[in-house]
């Protein structure tokens, strides 16, 4: 398959075929005035001590054999011994280089988009704020993800790299090591949560010495997530939900725990495929989707479709569907920047409450009025 995702393509296809295992976040050390300021995200913990802050990493690819520490060490400051053996980056950064999109926008809340001095393919970021910078040339190409230009990352000499793995074989990690740059792995897209993915915004808080800012942030974003998830407390879930489309062969359908359902249920949705247990996704044959959601009144189907006949091109069959028949199909990836990449992908997962609320405006039509959608469009 020609490969056209953006490093958020590619994890969001992983998210929806693999599942999640949630570990156990270790804590090496704690001093007596230690605060821990994570709630949601289960896959990062930062503990905040007199002059340094100890920031684990769990769970940052599936089956992942490593959980990472770092400390983020303020000027001045007195490290325990115990914690020398850790990585330790000198914060507030200066510059940064990050490899997914999702990290533009905690950039951007948090008023540092102006450190950003390298991204993997910038044509994949959408934002106009962080075009701009790349459009006057402050924020470089550094290659692809997969395969870095180590050599202009070490000529950018950026602070730190802020990047990730898709599984336990990682040797463009290594290799950055190895080139004495420094680097530090996250796993925000192995979260389930809507607002555990959010939180992630109080990593880069730490990093750019904006902890308080990352914090007021996210709690205006839980404050918008609960309101909307509460104007549906008492609707019932009348819409019988479908999600997804083929890829290839196979439909993967999101298991009842994973982020999508989570986003259907908060909005007080039927998902057909909610008692599913697991997080990840489970492949079905286009036969057995059709047999249980033929009768689906609601279709979110994935892919960057804008029409129902580009639809139809793709498969003849989806026109089986009765949401087809009625013309209640949705799509949240049909958004574009000016350069190609996908809005929904980029700050989908930073604003949960924006996506939920269009969930809301799909499913209880009535509610929210005047909201206009901010990612989904409704195939015509």
């Amino acid at each position: 398959m020609k490969y056209f995702f953006h490093k958020l393509s590619v994890v969001f296809l992983l998210f929806i075929v693999v599942g999640c295992k949630k570990n156990e976040i270790q804590t090496p050390v704690k001093s007596a005035t230690a605060k821990e300021c994570i709630e949601f995200a289960s896959g990062l913990s930062i503990v905040k001590n007199e002059g340094y802050s100890i920031v684990n990493v769990v769970n940052p690819w599936p089956n992942a054999k490593e959980k990472f520490t770092y400390i983020l060490e303020e000027k001045d400051s007195q490290i325990p011994d115990s914690l020398k053996k850790y990585p330790s980056i000198k914060v507030p950064l200066e510059s940064v280089v990050v490899t997914s999109t999702t990290n533009i926008p905690f950039l951007e809340m948090l008023e540092v988009e102006n450190k950003l001095v390298g991204f993997p393919h910038t044509d994949y970021i959408s934002s106009e704020k962080t075009r701009a910078l790349i459009d006057k040339g402050s924020v470089k190409n550094v290659g692809q993800n997969e395969k870095l230009n180590i050599e202009q990352l070490i000529e950018l000499s950026p602070d730190l790299i802020v990047t990730f793995g898709v599984d336990n074989n990682n040797p463009m990690l290594d290799n950055l090591k190895k080139s004495g740059l420094k680097v530090l792995i996250q796993g925000d897209w192995m979260e389930q949560s809507p607002l555990g993915k959010a939180e992630w915004i109080k990593l880069y808080g730490a990093l750019f010495g904006k902890e308080e800012k990352a914090k007021e942030l996210f709690d205006k974003i839980v404050e918008s997530y609960n309101q909307a998830k509460k104007l549906v407390t008492d609707k019932p879930a009348t819409s019988k939900v479908l999600y997804g489309s083929m890829y290839e062969d196979v439909w993967y359908v999101a298991k009842g725990n994973s982020w999508v359902a989570q986003f259907m249920k908060d909005a007080k949705s039927n998902y057909l495929w909610a008692d599913l247990q697991g997080t990840g996704s489970e492949g079905l044959s286009f036969e057995q989707v059709l047999d249980k959601a033929k009768i689906a009144n609601i279709w979110i189907a994935s892919g960057s479709f804008k029409s129902l006949d580009e639809l139809q091109k793709a498969n003849p069959h989806y026109a089986e569907f009765d949401a087809f028949k009625n013309k209640t199909v949705y799509n949240f990836e049909g958004k574009m920047g000016a350069t190609g990449g996908t809005v929904y992908y980029e700050l989908a997962p930073s604003r949960p409450d924006l996506v939920l609320k269009d969930y809301i405006k799909i499913f209880h039509p009535d509610l929210l009025a005047g909201y206009e959608f901010t990612f989904a469009s409704k195939l015509n």
